[in-house]
């Protein structure tokens, strides 16, 4: 499959609402939430007013647009209203905790407005006072219905939107997608492998700032005229599960963690989750064990598969009539993958290499990141970072990463940033992070060397903890702390961290 047959001038934010309009779809339900409930034609209105609301603060083509809010209409309307303007959308992790973590994203993006909700405001407020660019601020029940605004006439091939992604060092990178990616992850993981249909109601716990969260709840059931159903904050299995019942979803996407999370939920084998009709599962690997509980437990089988931000969805992946539990399934038409050793040859059947693959969906380049770009874009390939192997019935199997980093609950973790802030502790004279398997799912181990007079011990683990707990980000905290006397390293003193994740080790404090 080469690229999607579409028009040179092409906008894929007036596409996503106008194409549901014209089939009929006005007074169906786009969008299920606790606060509204909006039909396409009043979605329509409402990105028309968000592009209003943004040109009147001075937004013209091609300038950046930070989207840092929770899941909900609001949010929706001010993302596509900025493609329709010819502007460019750039969501970011509305749970971050602090405001000093916002300050790269403005800065990198050079955003003209800043797009926040009442969860996110005070957060936001005092980074946008410190920016050079002199952001605006746009708080989303400040968008108002608004009456149609001429559609910016972009071609299928400029930049439509940005999302980042984080590195094994450095500051998270800006991914810059163009106008025709969307239509192609549609037609290819939306349509051949996922088989959405109108008659669909999608379900997403990961939020629409992340990749995956970004097309399961928002570009695959929009292309079709589905509805969606947006929660607002963290999910829990209790917030989960209520919501299941309350809206009935028939396709549900998560990520493992999660999966697990509600399966060792008290009563959640005895909720009602009969209006699904399949699970996803993606953002890291699935166990097959869980994959086994679950089909147990609900009668539900989950489709496991791998994309990227990069990528923008799914590129390998399971079938409902292909499932080989553990594995990331087999690749999504209109995808092409490879595995090649260090040398850049292929690997032999069964054997573990570094994956690139191959769409129309993959980025253009990484914003102000020319050497990375280079790196990671050859020719048409793109060079995942992952490492995989493929048994002789095709089927693909996560391996871990070419590099560092750890992914923790569908979200990417920096070991280098957790030795960092561990080294801040009057009691740590050296530390290594790693990423260890536990009953099958990814967690953080820290290896600690103490200093001076220090115990080590269970107490001084609990602390250390919290001392991350209180400088990172909620999921990058260690989960599990080995005292040791010294770490393995190299003659230039370079900490090898694949040694530490040897299978051997067994920890003495958690």
């Amino acid at each position: 499959m080469g690229g999607v047959e579409l028009p040179e001038r092409y906008n894929v934010g007036a596409d996503l609402l106008e194409r549901n309009l014209k089939a009929g779809r006005e007074h169906k339900v786009a969008i299920f939430s606790e606060a509204k409930t909006l039909t396409y034609g009043e979605l329509f209105k409402l990105a028309c007013g968000a592009a209003h609301a943004l040109h009147d603060l001075g937004v013209r083509r091609e300038e950046r647009v930070l989207i840092a809010g929770y899941d909900g209409a609001g949010w929706v309307a001010a993302f596509l209203g900025a493609i329709r303007l010819g502007a460019v959308p750039v969501p970011v992790n509305p749970l971050l905790q602090r405001s000093e973590d916002y300050d790269h994203f403005i800065d990198d993006s050079l955003a003209r407005v800043v797009v926040v909700d009442s969860n996110t405001e005070e957060k936001l407020k005092p980074a946008v006072a410190r920016a050079l660019s002199a952001p605006r601020l746009l708080r989303v029940d400040q968008i108002a219905p608004g009456p149609e605004i001429a559609t910016a006439p972009t071609r299928k091939d400029d930049m439509a939107f940005w999302l980042y992604s984080s590195g094994s060092t450095g500051k998270p990178k800006a991914v810059v997608h163009l106008q025709h990616d969307i239509p192609y992850t549609c037609l290819t993981y939306g349509e051949q492998v996922l088989g959405i249909t109108e008659d669909d109601t999608t379900f997403s716990t990961t939020g629409l700032f992340h990749a995956y969260g970004f097309g399961n709840n928002l570009t695959l059931p929009y292309w079709v005229g589905a509805s969606t159903v947006l929660h607002a904050g963290r999910h829990t299995p209790a917030t989960v599960l209520e919501t299941i019942e309350k809206r009935r979803p028939t396709l549900f996407f998560s990520a493992p963690t999660l999966f697990n999370a509600i399966l060792n939920f008290e009563g959640a084998t005895s909720r009602n989750l009969s209006s699904i009709r399949h699970c996803v599962a993606a953002a890291e690997a699935l166990p097959a064990e869980v994959w086994r509980r679950w089909k147990d437990a609900f009668g539900l089988t989950i489709l496991d598969g791998v994309g990227s931000t990069e990528m923008l969805h799914i590129y390998c992946s399971n079938r409902l009539d292909d499932v080989r539990p553990g594995s990331s399934g087999k690749p999504v038409p209109g995808y092409e993958l490879k595995i090649l050793d260090d040398g850049g040859q292929p690997v032999p059947t069964g054997v573990a290499g570094d994956l690139y693959v191959k769409g129309d969906s993959a980025l253009a380049l990484y914003w102000a990141q020319h050497e990375k770009s280079k790196r990671a874009i050859l020719g048409e390939w793109f060079f995942t970072g992952d490492r995989y192997r493929v048994d002789q019935d095709g089927y693909y199997w996560h391996e871990g990463r070419s590099d560092d980093m750890i992914k923790v609950g569908g979200l990417w973790v920096s070991p280098i940033e957790i030795e960092s802030v561990l080294m801040e502790h009057p009691n740590v004279a050296e530390g290594a992070v790693v990423g260890i398997s536990v009953e099958g799912l990814m967690k953080v181990k820290a290896f600690v060397i103490t200093k001076g007079d220090a115990t080590p011990g269970d107490a001084l683990a609990s602390a250390l903890q919290e001392h991350c707990k209180t400088r990172l980000q909620r999921f990058q905290y260690p989960h599990v702390i080995e005292f040791v006397p010294e770490l393995p390293k190299t003659v230039t003193g370079k900490i090898q961290r694949y040694k530490l994740r040897e299978p051997a080790r067994e920890p003495a404090a958690t």
